[in-house]
């Protein structure tokens, strides 16, 4: 890959959300800020066009036009122009992934529903024309229904409708459109003929309406091969509706015998035999409604993940690709937008494929703009700055041959949290939880392995059969495998990918790599192992084909079957993982739910310091312009919920006393559901974990408290559904989701008498405020290593918010204006370190994190380079509380940095409410021996000069006024470095 100038790859992002709440013109008018904080590329939500109404933009609708609930073009215009005037750029979030269907408004599938396989889109979607169940033989199952077919079609709620001004028929379901098949027209324009009075319409118009119906009869089938009589077809249709549409709004007597023919078709409700007409011209269409449970087991089109109103797109074609991302890359090639990220790639057939195109459609666009427009744009070059939503376990390495920058930064998310996590209380946690909730407790490797098989054998249950179906016509066409059968082909499958190590591999036309074939040979080794299925050697033929390889012998099948499986076999994997792992396993295995984070694994029981450094080395050698996140999206809670739950790994004696006792609180307040006390053990200690790490800290007045009581409720039915032990989305069982919801409403009552809540107030204190402190050191760490820092909207300041929808909730931004422009009167203070600690003052407001954020990105705005390209060198820590301190480095040429901070606060020591400064740290000492004895270091979290005198800085006096150091300094080009 082309790499990009300095001055191309983001120095800081900025994710914001948008939507109709926040539109175009609110970013433009949150721009100074942002740019005052030392932000370079606002990373954007996806803004195409979507479902109306949508809160994150990823059910795009259409992928060649702006959104028009966030602004027209006149506002994206005056947006770029106002990052433009601030030396700012934008990422924008690509979804090539998916597509919304479903509802009236995405005219692709539209089309394919009145058209079938002779759909000009119909290659465009993954569907499967010829499934198991003949009834679906070139249709598609639309699972929209609310109940049965049957129920809903005789109550009148599927409603034919003559769309006068298209000259087209089409069945409405409350806000869903289903076009008919052109052919069906003939019998309802000819029905309407027979309705209509003699006379009424002249007999020439008679003729043109019989014309018309009977050329609707005539027209090609769906099922038509011939590329010319397809288009024909599509031509001819066009055409006869708009002769029709004619015709009816000059006559209005027709438009009414038309009209009166569809009411009867639309039967009467209560009168099942008068839906007959209905029924059967629903049978002649290229689709088959359904309720939408059906989708699990029936399912013909690939959806992104299990939700039916997203059907996948088949990126592979090169005819796709360049529909969804002509109109994107040409605003890339116009200087507009500044990078990419690449939603959800593990759900395409050929990732690195698709990669490469898009670098090469858009050096192609770059090349021929600078054409048209020479000197117009100088900063052009042959790559965008490409950023992937791209889940990797610990273990693994992103494929080096991908011609992009990096991930989202998921792994450092984790990473960073894991050095606020005592390692050594391992066993002492899992005792507290395992204690608590009883026979509730597994493993995560238990839990982790269920969470797969639900989901396999629930919600994707469509898509496991259509690839051990794929498996069965590979083993028919050999005789030494023939005999397998589909059932336990199917359940070999299970087993493999109920124990996948990683979302999935990168098998291509190239073959497997070595790390493909290492993770394959470890789930089908494990899976042999462990299952009961009655002939292994079913086994051996599934690793075979899921490395794309053919076995020797294997003549009755072309490689190109095999290879087809084990891409498709790809594509399954990843939603097994992401559904069965993170949104299954991660709300059962409570045993410390802030590692319970996407990308992350909960059996990692924190990092040590060598093992953050030997991932932040790695990370500057390999992808040193990856995106570093701690808060998105799309994690489970805010880095600073995270940080406040770490500190339970410190006290967990405390702890386990803690829940104890507010269990016995609260035991009077459990309900009954189906028999047995509610909520769960495993979710009651799930929500006081959540509670420890989002009550409001301070005095939160009875209004907060109230608002708090609801966001806490609505999290734990999500948790409880997610978790599909006693509720799920698919099966809501009300009883119990409303005892939970009853019973935080008890914990949470304000008002006298509550012990409980006065208890919480009490002890939530010691989590707010080693959490904060947490922060502190998680925002610095960040902000200084290697890779692309990217700031959730909000997290600038600390923030304790959940899961979405509660991570979407409006940012207070003229409260944080406020607290950037304070720092100028701190800063204009002499000496300024007399006045850092008053940062302090209101811990919980936020300043202290504001500070750290804006220092860093002041330091990183002024030295680009050092930040971009700058080594990274683990920098050791000697002395009593050596244990509670990393430190590193980063060097280019003459120019450095150390950074210094904290960790482990609430094992110093210290009471809540102390600040870690000064006296604690004791003998602790980083080394300096890098730095020539004279040097001048700035802390520029302070404002603070230091004289280096020795081969070690005492870390007492770098923590003298703030537990953090950010030290920059200039060495002679001789020095050691």
């Amino acid at each position: 890959m082309t790499p990009l100038p300095p001055q191309c790859v983001p120095r800081a992002t900025y994710r914001v959300q948008l939507h109709r709440d926040f539109t175009f013109a609110d970013l433009t008018e949150i721009v100074p800020y942002l740019a005052a904080l030392g932000i370079s590329h606002v990373y954007c939500s996806p803004y195409l066009r979507a479902r109306p109404g949508s809160r994150h933009g990823y059910d795009v609708v259409d992928h060649r036009m702006l959104n028009p609930e966030i602004g027209t073009p006149e506002d994206f215009a005056r947006l770029v122009d106002t990052l433009s005037r601030h030396g700012m750029s934008h990422l924008c979030d690509v979804v090539p992934n998916h597509i919304a269907i479903m509802g009236d408004d995405n005219p692709w599938w539209m089309d394919v529903l009145e058209n079938g396989p002779a759909s000009a889109y119909a290659s465009f979607f993954d569907i499967d024309w010829m499934p198991r169940d003949p009834d679906l033989a070139g249709k598609v199952l639309v699972p929209v229904l609310g109940e049965s077919y049957g129920t809903v079609l005789e109550r009148g709620e599927i409603v034919l409708a003559f769309e006068a001004d298209d000259g087209a028929f089409a069945v409405r379901y409350f806000e869903h459109r289903f076009p008919l098949d052109p052919r069906t027209y003939a019998g309802m324009l000819l029905g309407a003929l027979r309705e209509v009075r003699p006379l009424t319409i002249p007999r020439p118009v008679m003729g043109e309406v019989e014309r018309i119906a009977y050329t609707f009869k005539a027209l090609p089938p769906r099922d038509e091969e011939m590329p010319a009589r397809i288009h024909a077809r599509r031509r001819e249709t066009s055409e006869l509706k708009r002769r029709l549409a004619q015709v009816a709004a000059v006559h209005p007597p027709l438009a009414e015998a038309i009209a009166g023919i569809v009411a009867r078709i639309n039967g009467t409700p209560g009168e099942a035999p008068s839906f007959e007409t209905l029924h059967a011209l629903l049978e002649a269409q290229a689709y088959r409604l359904a309720h939408w449970r059906v989708a699990s087991d029936e399912l013909n089109y690939r959806r992104f993940f299990d939700i039916n109103e997203l059907a996948a797109l088949r990126m592979e074609n090169e005819a796709v690709f360049d529909a969804t991302h002509d109109f994107i890359l040409d605003l890339a090639a116009d200087g507009i937008v500044g990078g990419l990220r690449i939603d959800h790639p593990d759900g395409l057939l050929d990732p690195a494929r698709y990669f490469a195109r898009l670098q090469q459609r858009y050096r192609e666009r770059s090349a021929r703009r600078s054409a048209e427009l020479p000197g117009a744009a100088p900063e052009r070059h042959g790559a965008i700055y490409v950023v992937v939503e791209k889940i990797t376990a610990s273990h693994e390495r992103l494929p080096q041959q991908w011609p992009v920058h990096g991930t989202t930064g998921y792994r450092f998310a984790n990473v960073v949290n894991g050095l606020f996590v005592d390692k050594k209380a391992r066993a002492r946690v899992d005792r507290a939880w395992r204690a608590f909730v009883g026979a509730e407790a597994h493993t995560f490797e238990e839990a982790a392995y269920r969470g797969r098989r639900v989901v396999m054998e629930g919600s994707l249950a469509s898509q496991l059969t259509t690839l051990a179906l794929r498996a069965l016509r590979i083993a028919r066409a050999d005789r030494r495998t023939r005999d397998f059968t589909l059932n336990a082909l199917r359940a070999a499958i299970v087993e493999i990918v109920a124990r996948f190590p990683v979302y999935r591999t990168y098998v291509d036309a190239d073959g497997a790599s070595e790390q493909d074939r290492r993770y394959i040979d470890w789930a089908v080794g494990r899976a042999r192992a462990r299952s009961r299925v009655s002939d292994p050697v079913i086994f051996e033929f599934l690793r075979s084909i899921m490395l794309g390889a053919r076995p020797e012998g294997a003549e009755g099948i072309t490689a190109e079957s095999f290879r087809e499986f084990a891409m498709c076999f790809q594509q399954f994997t990843a939603p097994v993982a992401a559904k069965g792992v993170e949104d299954t396993a991660f709300y059962t295995f409570n045993r410390l739910v802030s590692l319970n984070e996407v990308g992350g694994d909960p059996d990692r029981f924190g990092i040590t310091v060598q093992a953050f450094h030997a991932a932040s080395t790695d990370r500057a050698a390999r992808w040193p312009h990856t995106m570093l996140a701690t808060s998105t999206h799309d994690t489970k809670r805010s880095e600073d919920v995270r940080a406040r739950m770490d500190v339970i790994s410190e006290m967990p004696a405390a702890w386990r006393l803690l829940v104890r006792r507010w269990s016995r609180m609260n035991r009077s307040r459990k309900r009954e559901a189906d028999g047995d006390a509610a909520p769960s053990r495993n979710d009651e200690y799930l929500l006081y974990q959540t509670l420890a790490g989002s009550f409001p800290p301070g005095n939160p007045d009875d209004a907060a408290i109230d608002r708090y009581r609801e966001r806490i409720q609505q999290y734990m039915v999500k948790a409880a559904r997610e978790a599909k032990l006693q509720t799920s989305w698919l099966a809501i069982n009300q009883p119990y989701e409303d005892a939970v919801t009853g019973f935080v409403a008890d914990l949470l009552r304000t008002g006298i008498g509550n012990r409980f809540l006065d208890d919480l107030r009490e002890h939530s204190a010691t989590f707010a405020w080693f959490g904060m402190l947490n922060s502190l050191s998680m925002a610095l760490l960040k902000l200084a290593s290697p890779g692309v820092p990217d700031i959730y909207q909000g997290n600038e300041i600390l923030d304790w918010s959940l899961v979405d929808p509660d991570n979407r909730r409006p940012v207070d931004y003229v409260a944080r204006r406020a607290l950037l422009a304070s720092f100028a009167a701190l800063r204009a203070e002499a000496p300024e370190s007399l006045r850092v600690r008053s940062l302090f003052e209101s811990p919980y407001d936020g300043r202290a994190k504001l500070w750290v954020v804006a220092r860093s990105l002041a330091l990183r705005r002024q030295h680009p380079g050092l930040f971009a390209v700058g080594k990274y060198q683990g920098v050791a820590v000697k002395g009593a509380r050596e244990n509670h301190v990393v430190a590193f480095r980063r060097v280019r040429e003459e120019d450095g940095v150390l950074v210094v901070a904290g960790r482990l606060f609430a094992s110093l020591g210290l009471p809540a409410g102390a600040l870690p400064l000064g006296e604690p740290w004791g003998d602790t000492k980083v080394d300096a021996s890098f730095l020539p004895s004279g040097t001048r270091v700035e802390n520029v979290l302070t404002g603070e000069t230091l004289v280096v005198d020795g081969d070690a800085l005492d870390v007492g006096a770098l923590f003298r006024e703030f537990p953090g150091a950010l030290l920059h300094f200039i060495t002679p080009p001789s020095a050691e470095r």
